[in-house]
């Protein structure tokens, strides 16, 4: 008999995730599922590869005791292992106007997306005992939330998902300093933003992160609308951070439209590329798991 397996969560349409209510829910929810896919180990974390012995000390949970040593040599070893290593990580989420859009045909915003990645990320990155901190932007710093490994901590971050944003502009430049200050080596970095920036200041920002040795990942959100321009026969288009108004109906434009879009993403995929910096494309309408694979493809990366 034919097994039926439910879906994952982060394997379902966002939109149908989301409208499970609080973000809190949502994010615990995609992250069972997540770590379901990757077949944990019943140990703990994703890479569970031993590091290092270490002398035991009273408290120590006996699971991680190498028997065979002791009974060898006499000597109560404790087994560390990989995930064990305090990681900090920084993601930088860009709250700023053109986020809190969405196309005709998505259910949430780039930001309500947007946010539920960062939830969802930040939780698996304390599960592992990682510290992680998160700093909102939009035309200045809105939150700075300093990493702890805490799973307490996450509570704080979620708080700050909740404070108030969108600012006209993308002062991005700014909240990668302040992320790289944040971290320390070995450290990673996840910006998460539509990219709708001042590229050559955020280059400048990303330049001075990654000499700071830092790993860093660009999530750039984008709208399905976005890409393919389905939106309505014609119309006044607008830049929402710039208030620039051009009226036109979306024939006219929409095959010259596929085409700066499709070279601006290669333009950001070629820079980010050449300064050692990881780059995908998320779409909106994409299951959660998708950017959290890419996210964490970072971390696996550092020594």
């Amino acid at each position: 008999m034919e097994t039926v397996r439910n879906p994952r969560a982060d394997q379902l349409d966002p939109a149908q995730v989301a409208s499970l209510g609080r973000m809190e829910i949502v994010a615990r929810w995609v992250v069972e599922g997540f770590l379901q896919g990757l077949h944990r180990s019943p140990r703990k974390g994703f890479s569970v590869e031993f590091a290092e012995y270490r002398q035991y000390q009273p408290g120590d949970d006996l699971r991680y005791m190498d028997w065979k040593v002791v009974a060898r040599a006499d000597k109560w070893m404790i087994k560390q292992f990989e995930e064990e290593t305090n990681l900090r990580a920084a993601i930088v989420l860009d709250v700023s106007k053109s986020m809190d859009w969405k196309g005709k045909t998505t259910g949430i915003t780039k930001l309500q997306y947007a946010e539920q990645i960062v939830a969802s990320i930040s939780l698996l990155l304390l599960k592992q005992k990682d510290a992680v901190g998160l700093v909102r932007y939009d035309d200045q710093v809105r939150s700075v939330i300093p990493p702890k490994a805490r799973t307490i901590h996450w509570r704080r971050l979620m708080k700050a998902l909740e404070e108030p944003g969108g600012g006209g502009d993308s002062q991005m430049g700014t909240a990668m300093m302040h992320a790289g200050r944040m971290v320390s080596r070995p450290g990673i970095v996840i910006l998460v933003s539509d990219l709708l920036v001042d590229p050559e200041a955020t280059m400048a920002g990303l330049r001075a992160v990654r000499a700071g040795g830092h790993d860093v990942t660009v999530l750039h959100i984008l709208d399905r609308s976005e890409r393919e321009l389905d939106l309505v026969p014609e119309g006044v288009f607008a830049d929402t951070e710039t208030n620039l108004k051009v009226p036109a109906t979306a024939s006219e434009v929409r095959e010259a439209y596929r085409r700066t879009v499709d070279r601006a993403i290669q333009e950001w995929r070629d820079r980010l590329s050449a300064l050692g910096v990881s780059y995908e494309v998320v779409f909106t309408d994409e299951p959660f798991g998708v950017p959290l694979r890419k996210a964490f493809a970072a971390r696996q990366r550092l020594p």
